[in-house]
């Protein structure tokens, strides 16, 4: 059984998890509007995921004897300044999921929870995946700079992406 700050704490990040589909469903509108179905694809792609991180999050309290209790999804952005911002904001939301995972971690590792700590080694292995897939198109726009043929390239490119769920969850 969780304890009930775990129980909260999760509750909290099935919110932000759906807030981040949110976000990303946010973005890829914003490419979508701008003609570029290739970064619209990539962060259709990323929203999914999102949702898949909300779901193990929500089937885990279950599995914790816990409770679901959904909250509001705060707007996201809607408009953006160019294709480098979107990826700046979609690092640094990033960079603030790995610090909440960070915390879960914390308070597991406190409360000397090793059932949450063993569900969390997957987000935080996951988190580096993440920060590092948005840092390294953040330097590819920093090559080819914010505009021009190098954009619709990047675009052609984060086109082929598809949304795989992980083994584990098939």
């Amino acid at each position: 059984m969780l304890s009930k700050e775990m129980e909260k704490e999760i509750n909290i990040q099935i919110n932000k998890e759906l807030y981040s589909a949110y976000l990303y469903m946010a973005m890829a509108a914003y490419f979508d509007n701008k003609n570029l179905s290739g970064f619209a694809n990539f962060f259709q792609v990323q929203a999914q995921e999102e949702v898949f991180h909300a779901q193990k999050f929500y089937h885990y309290l279950f599995e914790r004897g816990g409770r679901v209790v959904l909250e509001a999804i705060e707007k996201p952005q809607t408009d953006f300044k160019d294709v480098k911002a979107v990826f700046q904001q979609a690092y640094e939301h990033e960079q603030y999921v790995t610090s909440r995972i960070n915390t879960l971690m914390n308070l597991a590792i406190k409360e000397s929870d090793h059932a949450s700590k063993a569900f969390l080694d997957w987000f935080i292995s996951e988190q580096v995946e993440e920060e590092a897939s948005m840092d390294s198109i953040l330097q590819k726009i920093d090559l080819v700079g914010a505009t021009g043929h190098g954009i619709l390239m990047l675009d052609a490119q984060l086109g082929q992406r598809t949304y795989t769920p992980p083994a584990s969850q098939e």
